[in-house]
């Protein structure tokens, strides 16, 4: 039985790369006709385009995995009962069961792979892209660490400690030098808000350094006149699809801890953590597909039916999601609910199949 193990698994892994190898370049082709607007845009030229489609394709490949198992599950499982070798299979006494039990085996292999790509690769890549092109367009250089963020501003030098959702920051820093490259001020501001076109710090003290003395002050509330780009920050802000699955739990807990709205990455949590698993469910799905038609359509029809039934459950799944964040649905019940229901309407179609 390894042997057939094996084959089995190894016809729907081939399937998968096929279908990914077919899918991933359309979609890269529309993320970069949709990045076609942004080109020209200051110093953001064709090349810049195409480097940042590059390395936000990671996450659209993760994306992707549950339905192109799908699909390449019905290719390959397809192409062995399209050559009768399936029909073989079952007249040598082997199961439906046995045949998606060693079928869902090569999707554990696939989620794994998966896993690599969606919680490793991609986070990085994403920060990376969004960091280039929101530089190429703005022309500011900036920097990211596990401390904060630093960005040039003509001759002063910003750190900003976190930033937060709608152009909202704590505790900054600025440092500003003179002509000769001499330290003239130092302001540590406790909150900075942009309201109208134009920065509020709030809760300010200032430091202005001369050659004789170093003088301090402190401000409840002041402008700040600076080229600094909310836009730009959006890099910085922490998008719930571009961190890994425990960046967002440890988020969530922050945002739980400081009294804020969780719920849309309380969602993106949830539907990560399941991610991987619906890859074999997938598999599990396909297996009706390909058996419950066998003796009524063709191959085509059945690929057809397979597409059909992934746009589906994408578009369920997206619609919970938004039921999740709209009218207040706990997150993992909304993000069970479609995978559940396909799981039951497939179970149904195979114990009839078999």
């Amino acid at each position: 039985m390894k042997i057939l193990d094996r084959y089995l698994a190894g016809a729907v892994i081939i399937g998968t790369l096929v279908t990914l190898g077919v899918l991933l370049p359309l979609m890269g082709f529309f993320l970069l006709a949709d990045e076609m607007d942004e080109v020209g845009e200051n110093g953001y030229q064709l090349a810049d385009a195409l480097l940042f489609v590059a390395l936000i394709m990671p996450r659209h490949t993760y994306q992707l995995f549950p339905i192109a198992t799908l699909i390449g599950a019905l290719v390959g499982l397809g192409s062995l009962a399209s050559r009768s070798e399936l029909v073989a299979i079952r007249a040598a006494g082997v199961s439906i069961g046995y045949i998606v039990y060693a079928a869902i085996k090569g999707g554990l292999l696939l989620a794994l792979v998966a896993v690599a790509v969606g919680e490793g690769v991609a986070p990085i890549a994403e920060q990376k892209a969004l960091q280039w092109r929101s530089e190429a367009q703005s022309g500011q250089v900036t920097l990211k660490s596990e401390h904060g963020f630093w960005a040039r501003d003509g001759r002063a030098y910003i750190y900003i400690q976190e930033i937060l959702s709608g152009a909202q920051l704590r505790d900054i820093h600025i440092y500003e030098f003179d002509e000769e490259r001499h330290l003239s001020r130092v302001t540590r501001a406790e909150h900075a808000g942009y309201v109208k076109g134009s920065w509020i710090l709030q809760g300010i003290f200032r430091s202005t350094i001369d050659n004789e003395r170093i003088k301090t002050s402190h401000l409840a509330q002041a402008d700040w006149n600076s080229l600094l780009d909310p836009g730009l920050l959006k890099i910085i802000v922490v998008e719930p699809h571009v961190l890994p699955i425990w960046g967002l739990l440890r988020y969530v807990r922050y945002m739980a801890a400081n009294g804020q709205d969780a719920r849309p990455y309380e969602v993106v949590f949830w539907g990560k953590a399941i991610h991987p698993f619906l890859i074999p469910a997938m598999i599990f799905v396909s297996i009706p597909i390909l058996v419950g038609s066998a003796r009524t359509s063709g191959f085509g029809a059945r690929m057809l039916l397979g597409v059909v039934v992934g746009i589906a459950f994408y578009l369920v799944s997206r619609t919970f999601a938004y039921f999740a964040l709209l009218y207040g649905m706990n997150p993992l019940v909304a993000t069970l609910i479609p995978p559940l229901a396909f799981l039951a309407v497939a179970f149904w179609v195979l114990k009839r199949a078999g």
